[in-house]
């Protein structure tokens, strides 16, 4: 994974991994604003000849890095980030459901966001 660098494009609410200038994977995500400020990763994609190279792990990881140097929750939605969290308790916390029910409302507020 020495070659893929991670980077987070807030204003798209993407956090990209990049190959040799390529996005070869992202979780799309937003920030909840209420009713407290939270990540909210709702897809993971990684693109098929990249897929096996932990770099969907690494977004995730990255995802609870930024969340943490923010001192922000993450409420997450996406169900590989879901899943990743029951593999990595010492990263990650699952969501509270506060904010989980705020990020889903938020969705179908926005239906054409994601």
């Amino acid at each position: 994974m020495s070659d893929i660098e991670i980077r987070d494009d807030r204003t798209a609410g993407r956090l990209e991994a990049v190959a040799n200038g390529q996005v070869v994977g992202r979780v799309e995500y937003f920030v909840l604003t209420a009713p407290r400020r939270a990540l909210v990763p709702v897809h993971t994609v990684v693109e098929p000849a990249h897929e096996g190279r932990g770099i969907a792990g690494s977004l995730a990881r990255e995802l609870y890095a930024v969340a943490a140097r923010e001192d922000v929750p993450v409420a997450p939605l996406c169900p590989y980030v879901t899943a990743w969290i029951a593999r990595h308790p010492d990263v990650s916390a699952p969501g509270d459901p506060e904010l989980l029910d705020a990020a889903k409302q938020w969705l179908r507020d926005h239906p054409g966001r994601f």
